[in-house]
């Protein structure tokens, strides 16, 4: 168990990181575009959220004279159906993009046909952005997926403590 915590551990303050920093560029995008970035922010604020109630289980579990609280396991497990909904939504249109680059080229060339400097828009742009939307994606679902499992083991061993 102490590899799944090591490898929960990265993937926790990765994501914590990572998607924090996207959140705050989403707010600051709020102040400038309107109030749908604000929405963005809000529902992808989930996934920080299930981090760091994962950070105060991974406490727990090293160091078990500190209990967890009892909204911990409410924010693992709830956020983190949250969470893995919007990782699961990442790559299943990461894999989309990649199963067809050039339908996903088109729509997006259209979507932005007003705006200038477009040309950056290739094939391969298309192919890149999916990779790390897939990379980013999983992270997020191996991460909720090892929480889950390191709460299920924390209460097995409590409950065995306690009996």
């Amino acid at each position: 168990m102490k590899g799944v915590l090591k490898v929960a551990s990265i993937l926790t303050w990765f994501n914590l990181i990572f998607w924090g920093i996207i959140i705050l560029f989403l707010l600051l995008a709020a102040g400038i575009i309107g109030p749908v970035m604000l929405v963005g922010a809000v529902l992808l604020s989930a996934i920080p959220l299930n981090c760091y109630a994962a950070l105060q289980l991974h406490k727990s579990i090293r160091r078990p004279a500190i209990k967890l609280s009892h909204q911990t396991p409410v924010g693992i497990r709830f956020i983190g159906f949250v969470a893995l909904f919007f990782g699961l939504m990442t790559v299943m249109d990461s894999l989309g993009n990649l199963q067809n680059p050039g339908r996903s080229l088109q729509l997006m060339k259209e979507s932005f046909s007003g705006m200038k400097g477009t040309e950056f828009m290739t094939l391969n742009y298309i192919r890149g952005i999916s990779v790390v939307g897939l990379i980013l994606g999983l992270a997020v679902v191996v991460n909720v997926i090892l929480n889950f499992r390191l709460l299920r083991w924390y209460y097995l061993v409590h409950q065995s403590d306690a009996s």
